[in-house]
């Protein structure tokens, strides 16, 4: 079974860190696009951070300076290292896997970790 699993969110002060973890079981990730995405209740999910297959990243105009994806493919993860946390920045935070090849979408994501900055 694939499939990828977060941890690292908790309660954190305004101005305060965490690190989110992504850990992928049942198939080697090192081929997708990891993403990073929140969502809050009532909206939509949006994307946070990606990271492609070859390191190459982008994030949100409003994480851009604070927030940082990576990965670690030989341990089938992706972090997102959050700094300078905000009260706008509470959500519950999911990680996803995409990839397309040979004309097959393959979409898999976590149950998600709920992040709470507070001021």
């Amino acid at each position: 079974q694939v499939q990828v699993v977060e941890s690292g969110g908790g309660l954190v002060q305004t101005g305060g860190s965490l690190r989110l973890s992504c850990v992928g079981s049942g198939t080697s990730f090192s081929g997708f696009t990891m993403g990073w995405y929140r969502q809050v209740p009532g909206k939509q999910r949006e994307l946070v951070a990606v990271i492609t297959s070859d390191g190459s990243s982008n994030y949100a105009d409003s994480v851009k300076g604070r927030f940082t994806i990576s990965r670690d493919n030989a341990q089938n993860t992706v972090y997102l290292q959050m700094n300078s946390l905000k009260s706008e920045d509470t959500a519950v935070y999911y990680c996803n896997a995409h990839r397309r090849r040979f004309g097959r979408t393959s979409d898999y994501w976590g149950q998600g970790t709920q992040v709470t900055v507070s001021s």
